[in-house]
C-alpha cells in the first residue's frame, strides 16, 4: 500500500534543462518511479544523446526563455503525444560577478532563465492541466532562495522569486487540482558548480558550514521529486523543500 503511493506507472513527466546535472538526474528518478519522460533543452543532439540513457524517454526540443514557442511546443505536445501529468522546472543558469560591477545583461539572461522560464512553462503546461483538474507543478529554487553569499545576489533574487512563484501558482491553481511546489537544493557536484567542487578552498568552507559536512549528489534529490509527483503529496501545496544536508538549519 505505502508503495503504491509513490507509483508513478501511466504518468508523463516533461523536465526542463534537463540533458545533464540535476535535470538528467531527475527524469531518470522519475522514470525508475514508473513515469515516461521528456526531455527539453535547447540543443537537439544533447537531448538525443540524454535519451538514450533512460528507456522510452522522448525528446522535446524549445527554448525556456521564449513564452511563444513554449506555448507553441507544449500545446503541440499534447495535441499529438498526450497529457503531460507532471512538470519539472529545472532550467536556470549562474553567474558570479561582485554586485557594483555585475553586468546588466548578465542580470537580464538570469532573470529570463531563471525566472521567466517558470512562468512560460508552468503557464503553457498549467493550462491543459486545469482542464483535466490534476496535475503536479515541481519548481527547482535553491538555498539561495532563502540565503545569500558574495557575487551572486542577482541569482539570489532570483531563486527568491521562483519560491514566491511555487507559492503564487499554488494559490491561483490549488483549487483547480493542481499541486505545485518547489525543491531548494543545497550545495550539489554539478557541471554548473565544477569550478567550486574543484576549489579547495570552496569545499573546504562548504563541509565546514553545511551540517552533513559534504557536497549533496544529485540522485539524492529524486526521493523529494518523487514524492511531490505521486499521490503521496496529494495535501502539499506551496511547499519549498530544502534538501540541503541542513545548510539553512544551521548558522
Amino acid at each position: 500500500m505505502s508503495h503504491a503511493l509513490f507509483d508513478l506507472t501511466g504518468r508523463r513527466a516533461l523536465v526542463t534543462g534537463s540533458s545533464q546535472g540535476i535535470g538528467l538526474a531527475l527524469a531518470r528518478g522519475l522514470a525508475d518511479a514508473g513515469a515516461e519522460v521528456v526531455l527539453n533543452g535547447r540543443d537537439a543532439d544533447r537531448l538525443a544523446e540524454a535519451a538514450q540513457q533512460i528507456a522510452g524517454a522522448r525528446s522535446l526540443v524549445f527554448d525556456v526563455t521564449d513564452h511563444d514557442a513554449v506555448r507553441t511546443a507544449i500545446d503541440g505536445f499534447e495535441a499529438d503525444v498526450g497529457p503531460i501529468d507532471i512538470l519539472v522546472n529545472n532550467a536556470g543558469m549562474q553567474f558570479r560577478a561582485p554586485l557594483e560591477d555585475f553586468p546588466a545583461d548578465a542580470f537580464q539572461r538570469l532573470l529570463q532563465t531563471n525566472v521567466a522560464s517558470v512562468f512560460n512553462v508552468g503557464q503553457a503546461v498549467a493550462r491543459h492541466m486545469i482542464a483535466r483538474g490534476i496535475g503536479r507543478i515541481i519548481n527547482i529554487a535553491s538555498v539561495q532562495t532563502s540565503l545569500a553569499r558574495p557575487s551572486i545576489a542577482p541569482y539570489t533574487a532570483t531563486k527568491g522569486a521562483v519560491g514566491n512563484l511555487t507559492k503564487g501558482m499554488a494559490t491561483d491553481w490549488a483549487r483547480l487540482g493542481l499541486n505545485c511546489n518547489a525543491i531548494a537544493p543545497g550545495y550539489f557536484d554539478t557541471p554548473l558548480n565544477a569550478a567550486l567542487v574543484a576549489d579547495p578552498e570552496f569545499s573546504g568552507w562548504l563541509e565546514k558550514r553545511t551540517p552533513a559536512g559534504r557536497w549533496g549528489r544529485v540522485e539524492e534529490l529524486v526521493g523529494a521529486c518523487v514524492f511531490l509527483s505521486s499521490d503521496a503529496s496529494s495535501f502539499v501545496n506551496g511547499h519549498v523543500l530544502y534538501v540541503d544536508g541542513g545548510i539553512t538549519a544551521s548558522l
